[in-house]
């Protein structure tokens, strides 16, 4: 399968720079993966497509402030690294730029403490693919008030306006700190609209994925299936568990909210060969493409996605290279807001 038949024209004043003043306000396209008809709506219609009994699956995790901009104190040389994933203590995976002059046991600087000295140091431990470096921090105080403090949020590369407002890259149920990008899908929420769902008799559950490194590579293969994703940690507790058991069982749907809740769940069912689930958490790599069986998603809210991304590969799979190519071709003569502060997808 080749990742060409993934690739579509896209305008770059179609990219969304800012999020809309509204979360609510952006548009949604809605697919119907059976028929493939199409039909133009504004989010809030989404009401209009869920049914009592419904479960909504929620990705509650929390962006972390993650990239940092500092120094080599030995040169003076700009360097900036962006955290993807804790390891153990103070250790951590980390995209690094400019790499090539960010060697093993290269001191970084971050921060200043009023005299001369930085709020944070890190020493550079391995190196790894394309950019990727091991760094291990040291300082005073507290890790999260220092991140807090030094740190911005990880906007993906093809923003390139400033975020005003920190907690417009979270979602209103952000809880579980650790990931270096938003579940983005969750944006369009607020909790006023949440509880409209829930006023119908839609359930939320919710479930922890912490976005890491893959969102921030691109394919570099050209056959799909050679293609390796990183791996990313994930939690789903008992009580959110049986919610989506109950449902399964008893023939409502199951709503994925963002393709992180899509691997996620997908995840947790192989693991338990679809049966029941259960409590669980672990690392997942799952690659999602055309040809996939689905064993719990049902239907997906989603944004648009970049071309020739592992993201159209998985909405693909779930209803259909060919709808989707057909879809998007449509969002984009209509001028539809792709990517990150972007419009919606229904694909039910």
């Amino acid at each position: 399968m080749n990742v060409d038949w993934f690739d579509f024209e896209l305008p770059e004043h179609l990219i969304a720079q800012t999020p809309l003043a509204d979360r609510t306000a952006s548009r949604l396209l809605a697919l119907n993966k059976e028929t493939g008809e199409i039909a133009h709506r504004t989010f809030t219609d989404l009401a209009e497509y869920m049914k009592a009994g419904d479960v909504l699956v929620l990705n509650n995790t929390r962006v972390i402030p993650a990239r940092l901009t500092g120094v080599k104190p030995d040169t003076g040389a700009k360097i900036e690294l962006l955290l993807l994933k804790q390891l153990e203590g103070d250790r951590w995976e980390t995209l690094a730029k400019p790499a090539k002059r960010i060697k093993v046991g290269s001191e970084l600087w971050f921060g200043d403490n009023g005299s001369g000295e930085p709020l944070l140091r890190a020493v550079v431990e391995d190196e790894g693919d394309m950019g990727g470096r091991t760094i291990r921090f040291q300082y005073e105080g507290i890790f999260q008030e220092l991140l807090d403090r030094l740190g911005e949020m990880p906007l993906p590369p093809y923003i390139k306006e400033r975020l005003e407002e920190r907690e417009r890259y979270q979602t209103v149920y952000a809880k579980h700190e650790g990931s270096a990008a938003a579940p983005t899908a969750g944006l369009h929420f607020t909790k006023e609209f949440l509880q409209q769902l829930v006023d119908k008799g839609v359930k939320l559950a919710y479930i922890t994925l912490h976005v890491g490194l893959g969102t921030f590579r691109p394919m570099s293969v050209d056959k799909v299936e050679e293609h390796e994703m990183h791996s990313e940690y994930y939690e789903l507790d008992e009580q959110n568990a049986e919610i989506i058991n109950e449902a399964k069982s008893s023939g409502a749907r199951i709503i994925a909210v963002g393709t992180t809740s899509s691997r996620t769940l997908e995840t947790v069912a192989a693991r338990f060969e679809g049966g029941s689930i259960e409590a669980c958490n672990g690392w997942t790599d799952i690659f999602i493409f055309p040809g996939y069986d689905f064993k719990l998603v049902d239907a997906l809210l989603t944004n648009f996605h970049l071309p020739k991304s592992t993201l159209v590969m998985l909405v693909s799979a779930l209803a259909g290279r060919d709808a989707i190519m057909k879809a998007y071709g449509e969002a984009v003569r209509e001028e539809y807001r792709f990517f990150s502060f972007g419009d919606a997808m229904f694909i039910y």
